[in-house]
């Protein structure tokens, strides 16, 4: 059996427990689209990270990439701001 991990919700509603190697490959899709980025749409990000894994993914990248990305909110490595549409960046410790 593959180590899991229990994801975290920005708005402390239950996560959920996805293998660990995908949750790696969609977390460091994301943080390398973000780095190379200001800041990126959900579509913008989605598709990029759409773009790195593709081929190289078993199961739904769209629905990983939600997962992991709420996630990595949570945990404070990305965040969320503006509206219509949504803009996503690093959170940059200083």
């Amino acid at each position: 059996m593959s180590e899991r991990i229990e994801t975290l919700h920005p708005t402390g509603k239950q996560g959920v427990n996805i293998d660990r190697g995908k949750y790696e490959a969609v977390k460091t899709a994301i943080l390398t689209s973000l780095s190379a980025h200001k800041s990126l749409t959900f579509k913008e990000l989605n598709a990029e990270v759409g773009r790195q894994l593709e081929g190289n993914f078993d199961g739904s990248v769209s629905w990983y990439f939600t997962t992991v990305k709420l996630d990595l909110e949570a945990r404070g490595m990305i965040e969320r701001f503006g509206r219509s549409p949504q803009q996503y960046r690093l959170i940059v410790d200083e």
